[in-house]
């Protein structure tokens, strides 16, 4: 892609914490949304791990290095191609958190105190460190860094782009024009997909089904799909074993299938394990081969940092001079 392509092209840019191994729910949720503007070719894009972020969640150094590349395998497995994007490590590029602090000296404690990681920390009476407390500006850094036009979220995290709008505008006021204000751009397929006990799929309900799960793991995830008479109702559907089928097949397929089994609930959990055994497998195949390299995945993202750094720096450059620190 020349120069000239990527400036013409609006920039967009997701991060995400290396905090564990994805389920099915995290795929149709967002990953595939990500993977799928990636490749309308119009965007240049940023897919960013953002394990400064995961540092308020994980403390141990072993279990970040492997979430980390773990991570960059998975999203490479599933689309994301390093030869399109942007894929980096946010702990590689230093304008994160240089940018971060300078956002700290113009903001307030009080509106810190409006996000909602810090509402929930505080309604659970949990302690909360300064990372979390200041995460906002850290975030806000992440986005305005690479003058993002569009930040893809669910309508639940519609609060972190405006963050990142407020600090761009605030900014701006103080020390003339500076930054892009982005957009939040509301994926508005995100499914909220059932976990095997009805609940929303999710790792902390032990109810999910792992996006690289083996056959015999989602045999056993799909056995244990809760279909008594709380999720299958009048009809003899099972409401949770079609929520999740209907993942990976398409409304005019399932009803057919569910109406001519209808209340054969072991039938229908048995066609399920064989649809996602089939959607599953090349995913996992290719996860396997490009895991296989891990020397070659960090290359990927180190090459990736290279390619972000040379956008942070020259807008980080920019900021020193406008906020008057750069005697240049």
């Amino acid at each position: 892609m020349t120069e000239k392509e990527i400036n013409s092209k609006k920039t967009l840019l997701s991060g995400v914490k290396p905090t564990g191994r994805p389920h099915i729910g995290n795929y149709f949720g967002a990953m595939k949304q990500f993977v799928d503007l990636l490749n309308t070719g119009k965007y240049n894009c940023y897919f960013m791990i953002a394990d400064y972020h995961a540092l308020n969640f994980i403390q141990n150094a072993r279990e970040m290095r492997e979430n980390i590349i773990d991570l960059a395998i998975d999203y490479m497995a599933i689309g994301l191609d390093p030869k399109k994007c942007v894929l980096f490590k946010q702990s590689d590029v230093s304008a994160h958190t240089e940018l971060a602090w300078i956002f700290d000296a113009i903001t307030t404690m009080p509106y810190l105190m409006r996000a909602h990681a810090y509402k929930d920390a505080e309604a659970k009476d949990k302690e909360i460190s300064v990372g979390t407390f200041n995460y906002p500006m850290l975030m806000a850094a992440d986005i305005l860094l690479y003058d993002t036009d569009i930040v893809p979220v669910g309508q639940d995290q519609k609060q972190h782009v405006e963050y990142s709008r407020d600090t761009a505008q605030k900014f701006n006021r103080l020390f003339g024009e500076t930054f892009k204000t982005p957009e939040a751009f509301i994926l508005e397929d995100v499914k909220v997909v059932p976990g095997t006990d009805g609940r929303k799929m999710s790792k902390s309900y032990g109810n999910d089904i792992g996006l690289f799960a083996t056959d015999d793991e989602i045999e056993t995830a799909v056995m244990s799909i809760v279909t008594d008479s709380g999720g299958a109702g009048s009809s003899g559907i099972p409401t949770n074993v079609y929520g999740i089928h209907s993942l990976i097949r398409d409304k005019e397929y399932l009803d057919k299938l569910y109406s001519e089994k209808q209340g054969r609930y072991k039938e229908l959990k048995e066609e399920l394990t064989k649809d996602l055994k089939d959607f599953i497998r090349p995913l996992r195949e290719r996860r396997e081969k490009i895991a296989a390299n891990r020397k070659k995945v960090i290359k990927i993202l180190e090459k990736g940092a290279k390619q972000a750094r040379k956008k942070a720096d020259t807008t980080l450059t920019v900021v020193k001079k406008n906020i008057g620190v750069s005697l240049k």
